[in-house]
């Protein structure tokens, strides 16, 4: 058995600390989705706003440039545990901006990944610039792949559609950055809203799957597996991080705090209302679970 940091107490949110690739090379298990938010590689010492205040942007050494044949084979190594974890159906999802997110779709070619769609995130209360020399960064990137390129994923095409007025949604998502409310245990440099994992899962798994998240950080992955009756696996480095993540899903150990969380994705037309989502058994194992 592998030994975790963090347990829920369903079994359905686990943290393992340590590095993603040795650690899923320690066991085998497929996962029906995975989501990655890799370093982007921008943490050159630049500046930027949040809150009304100039910070710099410097998020840690792992986020510090490195040569582009670095970054690709940082890119391939990593993808490449991924795959090995996921089933055959199973599709990937991987944010980035500019930085990273020209390597990541070469890497995903040669291990012949199926690219389905590179989702334009367009955030409805970007930063300003700072240096009034370019554009206002207002977009990330999200790819969307399939492990094979035979075998046919699933798509929650009639959800989408429900939830975008009955039309089909594009590749364009307009939604926020993260809000105060998802601060309540801290702030991760990088964390992604609640929203758009949210959304993302719903897109491509069904209730009851298994999520893998290599760059747990926050967690924000598993807090939106779990708020959608998804079970989740997360690998984080981070001491730090971790603690942050535990805190989080005992967070929504409280039945206001949850019923809350849910409520404010319902309004803003990211879930349908909460009726009768999944709830994984306490006791289930059923998948043979290695690290349960």
């Amino acid at each position: 058995m592998i030994p975790s940091y963090y347990k829920s107490p369903n079994n359905d949110f686990t943290l393992i600390q340590g590095d993603c690739v040795e650690t899923l090379s320690k066991f085998n298990f497929g996962f029906d989705m995975v989501f990655a938010d890799p370093p982007y590689f921008l943490s050159s010492g630049g500046i930027s706003c949040q809150s009304g205040q100039v910070v710099c942007v410097d998020k840690g050494d792992w986020d510090k440039p490195s040569t582009p044949e670095e970054m690709d084979a940082f890119n391939l190594r990593w993808l490449s545990a991924c795959r090995d974890h996921m089933k055959d159906n199973a599709t990937i999802w991987i944010s980035g901006t500019h930085h990273n997110i020209f390597s990541v779709q070469q890497q995903l070619l040669k291990l012949e990944f199926k690219i389905l769609n590179v989702i334009t995130w367009a955030k409805t209360n970007p930063p300003p610039n700072i240096s009034c020399r370019y554009f206002t960064y207002s977009t990330e990137f999200i790819i969307w792949a399939r492990k094979s390129q035979k075998v046919a994923h699933y798509y929650n095409y009639d959800l989408m559609k429900q939830l975008n007025g009955n039309k089909q949604m594009t590749d364009v998502w307009q939604l926020p950055a993260i809000g105060r409310w998802e601060k309540s245990c801290g702030k991760h440099p990088t964390q992604k809203p609640l929203g758009l994992l949210a959304r993302l899962i719903q897109a491509s798994t069904q209730p009851g799957a298994w999520i893998l998240d290599p760059f747990n950080g926050s967690a924000t992955t598993g807090i939106a597996a779990n708020l959608l009756g998804r079970r989740y696996l997360g690998l984080e480095i981070e001491a730090e991080y971790l603690s942050m993540s535990k805190a989080r899903r005992e967070e929504i150990e409280n039945i206001n705090i949850r019923g809350g969380y849910l409520e404010r994705l319902a309004k803003a037309k990211i879930i349908l209302p909460p009726d009768n989502f999944f709830v994984a058994d306490e006791t289930e194992n059923d998948y043979n679970v290695p690290w349960l």
